[in-house]
């Protein structure tokens, strides 16, 4: 602009403060040769202190201008340190560039300076004042933030217009800047305003020039970059005025409005801002799909990471059918790209945006069968590249992003290829993209194959992880993924995993009891797309994940003896511990179930029915006998967590059996107690005479709670006989009386396990207490027709006559 304003007796050109020369980017004045240190002459310096001065003692905001643009023209903000920057800042302050953007707003005649002038001079301002974090995180910077992104979004002059027509907008803005500019700034726009400015300032602010988008960018990227800077534009309206800008193709908006965007859009702030601003957040993700699809060559893969940052949250693409359509397109274009002969650094991107798809929609929208197993050996032969380096050599971060996303596309795979189901013979036709996908045998077999050699590069690559690493997210990201493979398929390279069981015990252990740095892997946990990896990190996460495997490696003799070793049973005795105080701070809330807790006491349990001794001799398992002594009696009232009660109470049984006889202590007499009502509320007689059915509140889960039921009664029946006291708690709690009157009075057991199972405590009574005895045998002489009568075990023995 050649626009020059008359502040404060003297002529000055309006435009210094530009982007440009705000970053450093303009030329000095002063002439005179910079010293070593690449700071300021002894003149500027000189001149600078002036400034400085003129700006604490400004009487006006045309004296501050003054003062302000002198010092951009003879000192570039590129040769002033950070001491001085700030005593600058502090001597501006933040009044005087709200101010200014209030004024170019709002139009009228009030200003010196043309509009998109001010716009400039204000937005200048901000950029240099919010390099500093202090300025960035003031309240009053934050108050400009709805102006910079309206201006983003609109342009200046549409900003213009739409403050005219409703002035009462930004009112609160304008008090919280105090006022207009002032006075003295009203009449020299009277003489410098003619209608040759008029002329140049309808075309200059019809569009946002660079300089200006840059500045308010600036901003706004200062504000994101904050601990809550994310929040801070979210709730300023940052997401729709930042689509809106992309969409309608604003100055810089395709360069720095996307990366703001992906900014906002990652992290713990993806979930809210999918929230609240769903609508516009899809509409962007039709328009970059269909710039994807449109695009060629290096540009598409470019898109491949800008895509992955604006694909919704699961629970938002399952529910709606336009975000299914533009995964189906994407996953078009991503097939022949896949197939295409491709660099290392090219396929990347390509994987990653892969794998964040099948997150959303699974297999279902990928293609046929045979750009499946493609994808699979992609991703496999990745991993074995990457993993398979000598000891020693680091991962670049880009390759463990690409890793992490290779994972996700194995996880995906073994779930498909092991729990699907595989079909014997090809199907007669390809599937399209709106049905399942199934692989055949032979496919089946093929990827479990490529499976198993990419786990095992998993398990040589962790072999060599120091314990010093245990807090890095991309050890988290491998030692997951494995996990997942465990789960499912522990008898291949049975070796392998019975060598690495000490470091993944370790591992969890170490990551259980916060030994390992939690900051970065919750972090981590936030970044990814996967549903169950956006909960809040609490550093049980680890163990859950090995969990299942730990289930089967338990049960075998060869992976047991060496978990023993590593104290095991301890490891998951305080998982469970932990987890149990975690669910009684809860109170109040409705019981959520955490199947982890479940799976941990099938592995207790394993232990316990294969390790006798070692329940015996194990401090471990006191410990866990006081922890069920206090959870049990609290579960049996929790219909939710009926699963959970299932199997501490089978837990509880099965110790019980095996502990010597002694005096009935408080805390076992509790257990007991409630394990006898537990066992008790699992059968319905109410139907009788017909057959006994299973109640009605343990229905649903019967599936699930069944076998720890039976297998409840039968320790209970090792108990009777291992602890004698317990046989007059049963008669006192009524399980004996109640449960003989249910058998005299039905037809029939649900099954012939669940009346096996009845029996065999039936008899342990018989045996260990006469009264029990001749309780029974009354009973069953009174009633020849019964499910008592049924039980020959009991007649053939001669124990109720």
């Amino acid at each position: 602009m050649a626009n020059n304003a008359e502040v404060n007796g003297e002529s000055v050109e309006s435009n210094q403060l530009s982007d440009k020369e705000e970053q450093g980017g303009g030329e000095g004045g002063g002439g005179s040769e910079k010293d070593a240190g690449g700071g300021l002459t002894d003149s500027q310096s000189e001149v600078l202190e002036r400034c400085l001065h003129a700006l604490k003692h400004a009487k006006n905001d045309s004296h501050t201008l003054a003062a302000l643009l002198l010092i951009t023209r003879l000192c570039p903000a590129n040769q002033l340190n950070q001491p001085t920057l700030r005593r600058i800042f502090e001597a501006v302050g933040l009044n005087l560039p709200a101010r200014l953007l209030v004024t170019a707003l709002r139009g009228g005649d009030n200003s010196s300076l043309p509009p998109h002038e001010l716009l400039s001079l204000g937005t200048a301002l901000l950029a240099a004042l919010s390099t500093d974090p202090d300025m960035a995180s003031h309240p009053q910077l934050l108050t400009t933030v709805p102006l910079l992104l309206s201006i983003l979004a609109n342009g200046p002059m549409n900003q213009q217009k739409q403050e005219a027509e409703d002035p009462s907008k930004d009112q609160k803005m304008e008090d919280r800047t105090s006022g207009d500019v002032d006075q003295s700034a009203q009449d020299n726009s009277k003489q410098s305003c003619d209608g040759g400015r008029e002329a140049k300032e309808e075309s200059s602010s019809s569009s946002l020039d660079k300089a200006m988008a840059a500045d308010c960018y600036q901003v706004l990227t200062a504000v994101c970059a904050l601990p809550r800077g994310s929040d801070q534009l979210l709730s300023r309206g940052g997401i729709p005025a930042l689509c809106q800008a992309v969409q309608q193709n604003q100055t810089l908006s395709r360069d720095r409005g996307l990366a703001l965007l992906g900014c906002l859009l990652s992290g713990k702030t993806k979930d809210k801002a999918w929230s609240k601003h769903p609508a516009e957040l899809l509409s962007l993700l039709v328009q970059l799909s269909k710039d994807f699809c449109q695009s060629r060559d290096q540009t598409r893969l470019d898109m491949c990471a800008q895509l992955v940052q604006f694909l919704p949250p699961v629970g938002v693409a399952v529910e709606n059918e336009e975000v299914k359509g533009v995964v189906a397109q994407l996953w078009g274009v991503l097939r022949p790209m896949m197939q295409a002969k491709l660099t290392p650094r090219q396929i990347g991107p390509i994987l990653i945006l892969s794998a964040c798809l099948l997150d959303l929609y699974g297999w279902e929208l990928v293609g046929p069968p045979k750009f499946c197993c493609l994808l699979v050996n992609r991703a496999c032969v990745e991993v074995r590249m990457g993993l398979e380096e000598p000891p020693g050599n680091d991962l670049s971060p880009e390759l463990q992003h690409t890793l992490t996303g290779c994972y996700r596309i194995m996880e995906a795979a073994i779930e498909q290829a092991c729990c699907m189901g595989v079909s014997q013979t090809p199907a007669p036709t390809p599937p399209t993209s709106s049905t399942p996908t199934f692989l055949t045998l032979q496919q089946s077999r093929q990827v479990l194959g490529v499976l198993e050699e990419a786990f095992s590069a998993l398990m040589y690559h962790l072999q060599q992880v120091d314990p010093s690493r245990y807090g890095e997210p991309f050890v988290f990201a491998t030692f997951r993924s494995l996990c997942s493979w465990l789960a499912e398929e522990t008898s291949c390279l049975k070796e392998e995993v019975t060598a690495l069981l000490p470091f993944l015990i370790n591992y969890s252990r170490s990551h259980l009891q916060g030994e390992s740095a939690e900051q970065g892997l919750s972090d981590w946990m936030a970044e990814m797309s996967v549903r169950e990896e956006r909960e809040v990190w609490t550093g049980k996460e680890a163990l859950r994940y090995l969990l299942p495997a730990l289930c089967h490696l338990s049960a075998e003799d060869g992976p047991r003896k060496v978990l023993l070793t590593l104290d095991t049973p301890a490891l998951l005795v305080d998982f469970l511990m932990q987890s149990w105080t975690s669910l009684k701070g809860k109170s109040g809330v409705v019981s959520t179930r955490d199947p982890s807790m479940e799976t941990a006491c099938s592995a207790l349990l394993n232990f316990t029915v294969t390790e006798p001794e070692r329940v015996r001799k194990d401090p471990c398992f006191k410990t866990l006998e006081a922890l069920l002594s206090e959870a049990l009696p609290v579960l049996v009232h929790k219909p939710r967590l009926l699963v959970l009660a299932a199997n501490y109470c089978t837990l509880g049984l099965m110790i019980g059996r095996l502990k010597p006889a002694s005096s009935a202590e408080a805390g076992h007499r509790r257990f007991f107690s409630s394990a006898l009502r537990f066992l008790r509320s699992a059968l319905d007689s109410s139907s009788s005479p017909g057959p006994v059915k299973v109640s009605p509140s343990w229905e649903e889960s019967w599936d699930e709670v069944e076998e720890l039921w039976r297998l409840s009664l039968q320790a209970l029946g090792g108990c009777v006989r291992a602890q004698p006291w317990i046989t007059a708690l049963v008669r006192e709690e009524g399980w004996l009386k109640h449960t003989l009157a249910m058998l005299s009075q039905c037809s029939a057991l649900p099954d012939q396990h669940t009346q096996g199972a009845l029996e065999e405590a039936l008899c342990a009574l018989a045996d260990t207490c006469p009264t029990c005895k001749g309780e029974i045998s009354d009973m069953m002489k009174r009633n020849d027709k019964g499910a008592l009568s049924s039980m020959r075990s009991l007649k053939k023995s001669g124990r109720a006559k």
